[in-house]
């Protein structure tokens, strides 16, 4: 159980003022999240469902792509600031 102590220690480490009705009220709200969250943590997973594993990073077969540089000089040729095949801009780092 989340203890009041703990939503204020919360509380000082977002740099936030949280009155006491707003402390009884997000005790109650991080405990509900944390419950859910344990829920989630037993949700079977798809192998053990029997179904499909999740794809991950599928991208789609490149049938057509650009060669490198081609569309440079377009480009450029709508920056507002361009120097030696590149974007110019202000500096921001010393």
């Amino acid at each position: 159980m989340i203890e009041l102590k703990d939503i204020e220690k919360l509380a000082s480490l977002a740099r936030m003022e949280v009155g006491e009705e707003e402390k009884v009220k997000l005790q109650k709200d991080l405990e509900a999240i944390l419950a859910y969250v344990s829920e989630l943590k037993d949700a079977p997973q798809p192998e053990e469902a029997g179904a499909e594993p999740y794809l991950k990073n599928v991208l789609r077969p490149d049938t057509e792509p650009y060669l490198p540089g081609e569309f440079t000089e377009a480009i450029l040729a709508e920056a507002p600031n361009q120097a030696e095949g590149y974007f110019k801009v202000k500096k921001i780092f010393n």
